[in-house]
């Protein structure tokens, strides 16, 4: 028998139990700035010195911060089911706590690329990227993410995955930012999809699917426990 294939996709709320401060809150603002000023390609035009250094700010919290048990008990999953994590995230925790096949939407943390060239893409050495450090074209390294203004080229290969899916669990996310909160819409008609945000809104909307409002550390290991069962 095949082993039924689950996919897991997750927002900034697994990471916020694990100290990593949230994309941005109510007023739009992420830790005093205006999202578009530190996450948008037009902001990394207009003053790349402020993006490396919130860039830099955010690398050296995520490098401190430990996977918490949510991520664990996702990695149990493993042991009965193909597993596949598709994450928002930009931190490492999935890798940290041991998901064996991870896809990250909106990259990387830990790695640089060239601001001419998104093929040319490099480590970060340390916890920083500084201005003056360039690719091997000559140009400014930045941070390798997914900005507002740019193309998700993980999205298709995230799609397929979702359309192949037996059990869809989303974690810790609104389902505002697109493309990724269309990908619930390429689940198949057979699928199970869970819900996991400790403020689900517009429960109404959601036919079909099994929400938990609870926080990620709460219901996962639930959920797990009861996948497993």
């Amino acid at each position: 028998m095949r082993r039924k294939n689950i996919v897991v996709l997750t927002g900034a709320g697994i990471s916020a139990e694990s100290g990593i401060p949230t994309f941005r809150d109510a007023n739009g603002l992420w830790e005093g700035h205006d999202v578009m000023e530190v996450a948008s390609i037009e902001g990394w035009y207009k003053n790349p010195v402020l993006v490396q250094e919130f860039y830099n700010l955010r690398r050296k919290n995520a490098l401190s911060a430990k996977a918490n048990v949510a991520h664990h008990a996702l990695v149990e999953l493993e042991s009965a089911y193909q597993v596949s994590v598709i994450t928002q995230n930009v931190d490492l925790l999935h890798e940290q706590a041991g998901s064996s096949h991870i896809i990250h939407l909106h990259g990387r943390l830990d790695q640089a690329k060239s601001s001419v060239d998104d093929r040319l893409v490099y480590p970060v050495i340390g916890d920083e990227i500084k201005m003056g450090d360039l690719c091997e074209k000559g140009s400014q390294l930045r941070p390798n993410i997914v900005w507002f203004g740019e193309a998700v080229p993980a999205i298709e290969d995230a799609a397929a995955l979702v359309s192949e899916a037996d059990i869809l669990i989303i974690i810790g996310t609104s389902l505002q930012v697109y493309p990724a909160a269309g990908l619930k819409e390429f689940a198949p008609n057979h699928c199970q999809i869970f819900l996991i945000d400790k403020k689900i809104a517009n429960h109404a909307a959601l036919r079909n699917v099994q929400c938990f409002e609870e926080a990620a550390t709460v219901a996962v290991p639930k959920l797990v426990e009861q996948l497993l069962g």
